[in-house]
C-alpha cells in the first residue's frame, strides 16, 4: 500500500480519487471534504465536493 504525505489540497484530493477508484467511497468522501477545506477558492472546494457526492461522513465532537 502506498504512503501518502497529505501537506495540500491537492494530496488529500489524490488520495480521494484512489480510494474511489478502488472501491472506498466513504474514505474517498472523507478525503475530499478535507480538500475543500483546504482549497483557497470556494467555487474549486464546491467542484471537489461535486465530484465526490453524499453527505458528509465526519462526527463533530
Amino acid at each position: 500500500m502506498p504512503h501518502f504525505n497529505f501537506d495540500t489540497a491537492a494530496d488529500y484530493l489524490d488520495a480521494a480519487r484512489q480510494m474511489a477508484a478502488t472501491g472506498r467511497p466513504a474514505l474517498a468522501r472523507l478525503l475530499a471534504e478535507e480538500a475543500a477545506d483546504r482549497a483557497s477558492d470556494p467555487a474549486e472546494a464546491a467542484r471537489i465536493l461535486h465530484d465526490f457526492p453524499g453527505s458528509s461522513l465526519r462526527q463533530e465532537y
